[in-house]
């Protein structure tokens, strides 16, 4: 069964049942939720990777204001049920 399968059968359901399937599911998340604290990766300090700020000296990208209403309008999409 794919992705696809499962949600078109979630859809399929009756709000009540939907209800209770969300709730099912944030009852196991919350059930298979580590409780032990995960440590820091060794590589987690961004400051000097290379990586970051790879692209600040681009003329051709023009503003950054782009990217963060790119960022904003694709990031605060929530499944709607």
């Amino acid at each position: 069964m794919t992705h696809q399968d499962i949600l078109d059968e979630f859809l399929s359901l009756p709000a009540e049942a939907q209800s209770q399937v969300v709730s099912l599911i944030a009852l196991l998340k919350q059930k298979y939720l580590c409780s032990k604290p995960e440590s820091p990766s060794p590589n987690s300090d961004l400051t000097n990777d290379p990586f970051v700020g790879m692209w600040k000296d681009r003329q051709d990208l023009g503003s950054r204001a782009w990217v963060r209403t790119l960022r904003e309008t694709e990031w605060s999409k929530s499944f709607k049920i």
